[in-house]
């Protein structure tokens, strides 16, 4: 329950006060007039006693009054006002009293939550209101702080104290009269006299219900009123002393007023305590005068049937959807309040004159009404009170001798006792009676009141118990329920508390006055001061359930002020129970706004938001937004009203699309409210909701599609994703590209183009923009609702500063922009900036839709992009035509705002303080800087493929256009696959027509006619004649530059990816402008293609020396000659619709060999190989013959095999581009041998085996290409085609088979972990090796006859051929000693011996060639080995020996001798 400003007891005792009448002659009237005040209102702020008082009880003990208040009212004999008046009074008082503004803050933690109460309350708890949390105030932990509520205290206390007096109590009853004349009349005595009577008849004739009063022989108290400044001061004390005379010392007063002068100084300040109790008294007096609530002009600007709290079904003028349940969402628009301030009172219109109050008092003049009432209060009221209670209790005393059940019995007998018919004004269901005045019961109940007006609580609660159970056994109900509402009140007022406060009491007391009476007022009353009591002994719970159970439907006010309290009293319990508070502060904002008070509603409602935003309780935050919004709008504050429903709008609602379109609706109504005519700056649109920093900005022109077989290139489009591994892979690139612009270096000030700007890309530099081309900005909008939006005139906000501005615009100093154009929705003038714009954009429910807006510059200078303007109104859900009142509202509820782009950069953390605060950089993607026009470029492709065989030769065009109005040139392109294409080699590429042709018989090769079978023609061309695998080509266009408006047309190479599968391909064109010094160095174009490659043939070669003995061979050529084996299988899986694959040549390429000529079968040349078949053909190859020029140890010797009757100049353009391309690219290149490992001791050894192994490596080099080139028959659409390609293999060692396709890669087998590295092993002596350093062949006839019987000894002369294939001179050892100790070798005949020298020493030069003659002797016929000898070689310059040719030594080689 909310905090009082007085104490529990205090509000109890002024509650219940000695009333006094004030009856005045029109004299003393008169006088008191002077100070716009009567006598009653002249007294009331100093009816309080600031001295204690003393009275004695029965018992004669003395009691002390402390505190006592008295009221003092006028006699008023009309009938009390209809209860309706009095609803409309206290509607009218808790309107008046609304909270101030400016007053301090105050803010209670309750568990999670922290409530603000302040006066700011109404600001401080709105959704948009967030800045209350910093007010948080240390609470004290042994005492709850909870928020004051001034409009309920003003409530309560008017309601107690415009309470009609009542038959069954007498605490409202008047104790004493006081009869007022002034001394200016002509007799005083007699106008006493007359007021005496006037009194008496009054009270006793029986002619007036009202007032009441509280015994027969009422107190009457004789005031002399003295009007000092009309003088007489004389005559008013010999009056006065003859009063005293005649009405006793302490029954009459003589009170002097008005002492000062109107010739007083007119600035002199006088204090006004009658102010704040005029409002009460005028209160009551519109009560006696029944008077129109509207007479004046109230407060409120409400009329009576606004204000009225009555429950008709239709008040003013809501609809009947106020009666339904609170949380419901259709409440309808309520009157207008305008806010007071705190402490505003009725005009003076109801006060009665105009003017202050008190204005001929002077302070002492306040001393002396002081004064008179303690002297009234102390020497006539109090002993009056006391002598009352002491007869009271007499006479109860002389009756407490007689038995109860005997007094009971008499009183039935003889009529002693209840009147048996039912009161006039009590209902049928009280079931009770009305007592006689002189019944004994109400004596007690009198002498109770008695003792409770004088605080002797004690006396009083022992009287009311009494009572209690005298009325309960005499069923009076009302009797006894006020008889338990008083003992409970007396009960804990007692001084020490000696009993505790009985709860059950007081609501067996309510209960009885709803239930059984069905008085209301009286349960209010009770209910009230129950919930005070409970609250100061922190019994909040129970409180709280009183005043819910007190609510109803009959007062509106009444129960939405006890829920209020209600509420206040769940957050003040041990453990805050914040949502019940929340939840019934709405029930009490619902009931405010069924009584009319919109502010108090709204307040509530602002409160409980406190406790339901952001906790997930999203109906009841829509709920309590609407009701906000409406609230506030009918309060004037339209502002606000915005705010709140824009809360809805834009969360996640879970309201239906009805409801939402309401929502809707309604905001658009209140939007075009606010704004009305006053459109000077575009405000905020909630809706659509814009994800900003998922903004893409694009630079430059849309690519244009493709026409015919034209394929444009790709490059970079708003359709595209991003990916960050791409963006580094063109970077890249584009950095090969600046670097070779640039002579290999990268200038400092390089940055990678960047045409999309996104979230992930770098935005912390200005981006650069070219003038007369696009900025297109990719706007996400997301509708939150279930119902479409409808957006029109959608353009993009900016603003711009100039580079060059005039000296007008210089004087100016500002930017221009185009809010003014959108706002008065004039057409803008293009000469800046062309700003698009989109008529109609639909948003259908839940959607999330990107636009594309775009801007033209055509000045240089910075550009800002603010934000977009756009026209917002609900779609129609249907799509029939509206009429046209229909089309005129829809038009009345079309908004036109804006929402501003704000992108925060990427948070940083890059320093300790970066990484403690939370701090973002910039993102400058939305402000470019515009420059000079650019060349711009555009790449077409004809007859571009996208899918190849592996090796597949295709021939495509190019078109490069220059689309801008300046030159370009340093033309370009850098790409991922280098080897997949090439322009051609200058000089080199064949004549082929400029503009494509069909692809069924257009060769990509330079061809001639040759007979097949012949010696390989050979061609000796440069490696710089053709473009090196840099991965940067220069494209080679005529003249180097390209013209405004024009376009060059080249021709493409293709070779298909010697893998196969999907292969991403991307080509990075790079140009830049003839005109130097521009900001912007250079422009790209990107394109990606996908290829698919599919397997073709797999080509498998190897190499070994040839055997023949240089004097055997057929032809001139010099010795060294190798034979080249070439295994082609055609691995085509026939999806391509390959019918079958034809060998057509083989050339080879190398710098030191080159393949001479096939030595195949005659009917084996012809190659053609269906699906999974294989071919084998075998080559002789030779040393080249190099002329002594010195740059021809560089050249490469290209030599041609065909095997049909075209040969295919392999040393042009395109075989020998992909040559170099491919078989020499960097990846391919083996220079050097593998290195070992050895310790620092074995380093002789080491050297030495280097030498032997470089020495042996140029042995068995071989350094030899083959590409192999083919044909391949497809049948397509009813057509053949013929398509053609080359694959390449390259030889580097005699020995070793090479393969065009790459084997899989195995997983490497895991290795043993070795921590302890092991010694080196010892350098053993390549004899494997040396074993090659010399070849050795035997030449002897097959078969040789000889007459062993003429002559017993055959000798047959056999020639030992020794070639040196080294470099280095080789000492040679021919042993003729050796028999063959292997098992393995066959041993013919065992009858042969070698004859002559058995052992030779030789030294063979570099590459020498050396015959020994030997001479074996056999000794009868048969078949023999002659492979016997052994034959050792050394380095001349090494030790170590090694037996030559081991391989060659372990074959045999049989002679045939036979017998003449």
């Amino acid at each position: 329950m909310a905090q009082c400003v007085q104490s529990v007891q205090e509000l109890v005792q002024d509650s219940f006060v000695p009333m006094v009448a004030v009856l005045c002659s029109e004299e003393a009237e008169r006088v008191t007039r002077k100070n716009n005040l009567n006598f009653a209102e002249l007294l009331r702020p100093f009816c309080r006693l600031t001295s204690e008082g003393h009275i004695r009880d029965p018992n004669n003990q003395v009691q002390v009054v402390k505190n006592l208040r008295i009221c003092v009212n006028n006699v008023v004999t009309s009938p009390n006002a209809a209860s309706a008046a009095q609803r409309r009074l206290l509607n009218e008082v808790v309107s008046s009293c609304q909270p101030q503004e400016g007053a301090a803050t105050n803010v209670i933690t309750a568990g999670d939550y922290d409530l603000n109460f302040s006066d700011h309350s109404v600001k401080a708890s709105v959704p948009w209101y967030s800045a209350w949390r910093q007010t948080l105030s240390e609470v004290s932990t042994s005492k709850h702080y909870t928020a004051t509520t001034p409009w309920f205290e003003a409530y309560r206390e008017n309601f107690l104290q415009s309470m009609a007096a009542s038959e069954h109590e007498f605490l409202n009853h008047y104790l004493a009269c006081l009869l007022v004349v002034s001394s200016t009349e002509t007799v005083p005595v007699e106008q006493f006299l007359k007021l005496s009577q006037e009194q008496h008849r009054i009270q006793h004739s029986g002619d007036y219900t009202n007032p009441k009063w509280f015994i027969p022989n009422t107190l009457k108290y004789y005031v002399l009123l003295h009007d000092m400044g009309e003088g007489g001061e004389q005559r008013a004390e010999s009056v006065y002393e003859d009063m005293k005379q005649r009405y006793g010392h302490q029954g009459c007063y003589l009170l002097k007023v008005n002492s000062r002068s109107f010739s007083a100084e007119d600035d002199e300040q006088m204090p006004d305590p009658w102010s704040q109790y005029l409002h009460r008294s005028n209160l009551q007096n519109q009560e006696e005068e029944d008077a129109a609530v509207n007479s004046g002009p109230v407060e409120n600007k409400a009329s009576a049937a606004e204000v009225d709290s009555s429950p008709t079904p239709e008040k003013d003028g809501a609809s009947t959807s106020l009666e339904r349940h609170p949380l419901q969402l259709d409440t309808a628009l309520c009157a207008e309040h305008p806010e007071p301030k705190k402490g505003a009172r009725e005009p003076e219109s109801l006060v009665g004159a105009a003017g202050s109050h008190g204005a001929c008092l002077t302070l002492n003049d306040h001393d002396h009404i002081r004064q008179f009432i303690q002297e009234f209060t102390f020497r006539g009221l109090l002993p009056h009170i006391e002598k009352n209670i002491r007869q009271l209790n007499d006479q109860l005393v002389s009756r407490k001798g007689l038995s109860r059940s005997l007094f009971t019995a008499t009183k039935k007998w003889f009529g002693g006792g209840k009147v048996p018919e039912k009161g006039v004004s009590e209902p049928k269901s009280t079931c009770g009676l009305l007592y006689p005045p002189e019944a004994p019961e109400l004596q007690i109940r009198k002498m109770a009141d008695l003792c409770f007006l004088v605080q002797h609580y004690e006396l009083a609660y022992s009287c009311y118990h009494t009572a209690k159970k005298d009325f309960l056994s005499d069923q009076a109900m009302l009797y006894a329920a006020g008889a338990l509402e008083m003992a409970a009140v007396s009960a804990f007022l007692q001084a020490g508390a000696p009993r505790p406060y009985p709860t059950h009491y007081m609501d067996t007391a309510i209960q009885t006055y709803r239930d059984v009476c069905k008085n209301m007022v009286l349960a209010e009353r009770c209910a009230l001061l129950s919930a005070e009591i409970l609250k100061s002994q922190a019994k909040y719970s129970e409180a709280a359930t009183l005043l819910i159970k007190m609510t109803s439907e009959d007062s509106d006010l009444r129960s939405a002020l006890l829920l209020e309290q209600a509420a206040h009293c769940f957050i003040n319990m041990r453990n805050p129970m914040v949502r019940k508070f929340a939840f019934h502060m709405i029930l009490a904002g619902h009931r405010f706004s069924k009584a009319g008070q919109r502010r108090h509603a709204l307040r509530c409602y602002c409160q409980a938001m406190q406790v339901y935003k952001e906790r997930g309780w999203s109906l009841a935050e829509d709920h309590i937004n609407f009701t906000i919004g409406r609230q506030s709008f009918t309060l004037s504050q339209p502002e606000k009203a915005v705010t709140a429903f824009r809360q809805i709008l834009t969360n996640d609602s879970r309201q239906t699309a009805t409801q939402q379109g309401a929502f809707l609706r309604e905001y658009l109504y209140v939007y075009k409210s606010v704004v009305g005519g006053n459109e000077d700056s575009l405000p905020q649109l909630p809706l659509p909701c814009i994800h900003s920093s998922a903004t893409r900005v694009y630079f430059g022109h849309e690519r244009r599609l493709a026409q015919g077989e034209k394929q444009a290139a790709t490059h970079v489009s708003l359709d595209q994703e991003y990916d960050q591994d791409l963006a580094a892979m063109w970077g890249q690139l584009e950095e090969q590209l600046v670097a070779a612009a640039n002579r290999g270096i990268v200038p400092a000030s390089f940055q990678p183009t960047q045409c999309c700007l996104n979230s992930q890309t770098d935005n912390l530099r200005y981006p650069l923009a070219v003038a007369e081309e696009p900025i297109i900005v990719e706007v996400m909008f997301r509708n939150p609702l279930k119902v479409p939006l409808a957006l029109s005139n959608l353009s993009l906000l900016w603003k711009f500063t100039a580079e060059g501005v005039t000296p007008s615009e210089e004087v100016t100093g500002e930017a221009i922009t185009n809010e003014e154009s959108l706002t008065e929705g004039m057409t803008q003038t293009d000469n800046v900036v062309t700003t698009q714009i989109i008529l109609e954009f639909l948003l259908c429910p839940e959607e999330t839709k990107m636009a594309r807006l775009q801007l033209l510059p055509h000045r240089t200078g910075q550009l800002s992009i603010v934000g977009v303007v756009y026209n917002l109104a609900a779609a129609p859900c249907g799509e029939t035509a509206p009429s046209c009142e229909g089309q005129q509202a829809m038009d009345f509820m079309v908004v036109r705002g804006r929402q501003d782009l704000k992108i925060q950069g990427p948070r940083l953390n890059q320093t300790k303080e970066d990484k403690m605060l939370v701090r973002h950089g910039v993102d400058r993607r939305l402000d470019p800087v515009i420059t000079p026009p650019m060349p711009l470029m555009e790449v077409f492709f004809l007859q571009f493929p996208t899918a190849l065989l592996c090796g597949e030769i295709r021939k495509a065009y190019v078109e490069f256009c220059n689309v801008s109005a300046v030159a370009l040139c340093g033309l370009r392109v850098a790409s991922t696959h280098p080897d997949f294409f090439t322009f051609g080699s200058r000089g080199l590429t064949p004549l082929t027509p400029v503009s494509p042709t069909s692809a069924e018989s257009c060769s990509a090769y330079k061809t001639s006619t040759r007979q097949p079978g012949s010696v390989a023609s050979e061609m000796l061309v440069s490696a710089g004649d053709f473009s090196q695998p840099s991965g940067v080509m220069e494209i080679p266009i005529d003249g180097s530059t390209l013209l405004p408006g024009e376009s060059t047309q080249l021709p493409l190479w293709l070779r298909g990816p010697d893998h196969e599968g999907v292969h991403e391909i991307n080509f990075l064109f790079y140009y830049q402008s003839t005109e130097k010094g521009m900001k912007i160095s250079h422009r790209v174009l990107r394109h990606t293609v996908f290829i698919c490659a599919s397997r073709s043939l797999s080509v498998q070669a190897s190499a070994c020396r040839s055997s023949v003995p240089p004097h055997h061979r057929l032809d001139d050529k010099s010795t060294g000659g190798s034979l080249v084996f070439v295994d082609v299988e055609n691995v085509n899986t026939s999806e391509a619709g390959v019918r079958e694959f034809h060998i057509i040549q083989v050339s080879s390429s190398s710098q030191h060999w080159s393949l001479h000529k096939c030595i195949n079968p005659a009917n084996d040349r012809d190659c053609k190989l269906g699906s999974r078949e294989r071919a084998k053909l075998c080559f002789r190859a030779t040393r080249c013959q190099r002329p002594a020029a010195s740059d021809a140890a560089e050249k490469y010797t290209f030599a041609d095999v065909n095997l049909g009757n075209e040969q295919i100049i392999s040393s042009s353009t395109p075989c020998g581009d992909f040559f170099f391309r491919g078989c020499l690219s960097p990846e391919s290149q083996r220079v050097g041998g593998t290195a070992s490992r050895t310790s620092s001791s074995s380093r002789i050894l080491e050297d030495k085996a280097a030498d032997i192994s470089n020495i042996v490596k140029k042995c068995n080099e071989l350094d030899l290409n083959i590409i192999v080139i083919w044909k391949a028959y497809v049948v397509e659409d009813n057509k053949q085609l013929i398509l053609e390609g080359q694959l390449h293999v390259a030889l580097q060692t005699i020995g070793k088979e090479v393969t065009s396709l790459t084997p899989k890669e195995e997983a490497q087998e895991m290795v043993l972990l070795k921590f302890k590295p092991e010694a080196p092993a010892p350098v053993a002596p390549p004899s494997a090796e040396l074993s090659q350093l010399i070849k050795t062949n035997l030449h002897y006839p097959e078969t040789h006859s000889h007459p062993f019987v003429q002559e017993s000894l055959c000798v047959v002369p056999v020639t030992l051929t020794l070639s040196n294939c080294s470099s280095a001179p080789v000492d040679v050892l021919i042993d003729l000693r050796h028999k063959s100790p292997s098992p393995e070798s066959v041993e013919v005949h065992s009858s042969f011996t070698w004859v002559g020298r058995t052992q030779y020493k030789l030294q063979l030069e570099p590459q020498e060639v050396l015959c020994v003659t030997l001479r074996a002797c056999f000794l009868q016929a048969g078949v023999y080995n002659l492979n016997t000898l052994r034959v050792f070689a050394k380095l001349t310059q090494q030790g170590a020996v090694c037996e030559a040719d081991s391989q060659q030594a372990a074959s045999p080689a049989l002679i045939i001798i036979n017998n003449a």
